[in-house]
């Protein structure tokens, strides 16, 4: 670890706290609605519109909701990719088919996510997106996106780095989760965009 991380992971930590807080605070009803809007503005970006692949995931609890967006990138015969947990916290892929081949695997004592329950595509079939849509608690003015820690995704963008894939990067949040500015740690990597309930916004 280094001297920077060091410093940056309990201030992480603090802001992954109260943004948590504040999601847990609201009611199904804002969760729906987010939903909604949030699909309408995503499925305008023109990155969106033109892909072939998309490399997403299925929503669980407060998130900002995913379901509308991915029945609606599937409408567009777009193929979607979702993530599947792996025990090193590594993530596979397999293709989205609709809502009922989703499966729900528990990980750890607390987590349930809802998986694509058809053949997995190993951990490089992300390299062959045009779009990923990344989850994450908040984004700064810079385009720096703060994750929940389980460096999941951190592995990813690796992964895409290392192949010279250059897919565009959105994140999906609620409005209040774009800030002035989150600590960061050498290997955090800027998203191009955020799209939140109000509107897109680019970075770079």
């Amino acid at each position: 670890m280094g001297h920077e991380e060091g410093r940056n992971e309990p201030d992480k930590r603090t802001w992954r706290q109260g943004l948590l807080m504040v999601r847990n605070g609201l009611t199904a009803d804002d969760i729906r609605e987010s939903a909604v809007a949030l699909a309408r503005q995503a499925l305008g970006l023109p990155e969106l519109v033109h892909a072939r692949t998309v490399a997403a995931y299925v929503s669980v609890g407060t998130e900002p909701g995913t379901r509308a967006l991915l029945d609606a990138l599937r409408a567009r015969d777009v193929r979607v990719l979702l993530p599947v947990l792996l025990p090193d916290n590594d993530l596979d892929w397999g293709a989205y088919e609709g809502e009922d081949p989703l499966a729900r695997v528990r990980h750890g004592a607390k987590t349930t996510l809802l998986e694509p329950a058809g053949p997995r595509l190993g951990p490089d079939a992300v390299t062959e997106a045009d779009v990923v849509l990344l989850p994450g608690l908040a984004v700064d003015t810079r385009g720096m996106r703060l994750g929940r820690g389980g460096g999941s995704y951190d592995r990813v963008l690796a992964r895409l780095e290392r192949a010279g894939a250059r897919p565009a990067l959105v994140v999906l949040l609620y409005d209040a989760e774009v800030v002035a500015r989150l600590p960061v740690e050498p290997h955090d990597r800027p998203v191009h965009a955020v799209v939140t309930p109000s509107g897109v916004r680019r970075f770079g």
